[in-house]
């Protein structure tokens, strides 16, 4: 029964695998290509697994950020796993350890909750580390391999896929800021927030890790004010 849940994991994991290949070699690629190590990046990767919080760190490492602004910044963007652990516990099988309640806090990601959220009975221990255990090991290989190919490209070629990465991070923006104006909204205030903190004064003479998390903190909080989710969208929530 439990190598039956655990193989069940495993496929629907699966696709989650696959599309955190592309996101991982991405990160592996900006890493590598900025100065980090292939194995403190691929240790990053293996030790973090959220795509946001680690390329937000990872540049306030390259940018001599402190402990404390890389652990603020890390913190404020990855709060949202706050709430999705807390609605998981209320489908965790009641035999489940205490010790394998911290195991499963690690691999917790947006597609990992969405997946097990949708999973018709409670979540047992071995369906869950068969549905971390995929992911993991894609996003860890993918920053490898991302990393492994900036290596041993010409530095011409690896310059130009930085460029690259930005216009993937735009393309993954531009569909929903045109769809919702919540989004556009949020997109445009954190561009001149951002204008702003680089550019004026008294503003730019805070470090760039105090500047995305005040910057984050401020934006969310206008956009949450302005934007309030209806009770339509939090039904299908």
């Amino acid at each position: 029964m439990k190598r039956q849940e655990f193989a069940e994991g495993i496929r629907d994991g699966v696709p989650i695998c696959l599309g955190y290949l592309s996101v991982s070699f991405a990160y592996g690629m900006m890493a590598v290509n900025s100065g980090m190590p292939i194995w403190s990046t691929v240790l990053i990767s293996l030790s973090n697994l959220t795509s946001a919080g680690q390329f937000a760190g990872t540049n306030l490492i390259l940018a001599g950020g402190t402990y404390l602004e890389i652990a603020m910044t890390t913190f404020i963007i990855n709060i949202r796993y706050f709430l999705m652990s807390l609605t998981m516990s209320q489908k965790i099988d009641s035999s489940m350890t205490m010790l394998q309640r911290f195991g499963i806090s690690f691999g917790i990601t947006d597609e990992i909750f969405a997946v097990s959220m949708q999973h018709p009975r409670d979540l047992t221990a071995p369906y869950m580390a068969g549905l971390i255990l995929t992911p993991v090991i894609g996003w860890t290989m993918g920053t490898f391999f991302g990393g492994i190919l900036t290596s041993l490209m010409p530095k011409m070629f690896s310059n130009a896929l930085n460029i690259a990465l930005y216009g993937m991070f735009i393309a993954i923006i531009v569909p929903p800021a045109r769809e919702q104006k919540a989004v556009l909204f949020t997109v445009v205030l954190a561009i001149v927030m951002s204008v702003a903190f680089t550019y004026l004064p008294v503003l730019s003479l805070l470090s760039g890790g105090w500047g995305i998390i005040i910057i984050t903190v401020i934006v969310s909080a206008i956009a949450a004010w302005f934007f309030p989710a209806d009770d339509k969208q939090e039904e299908r929530c």
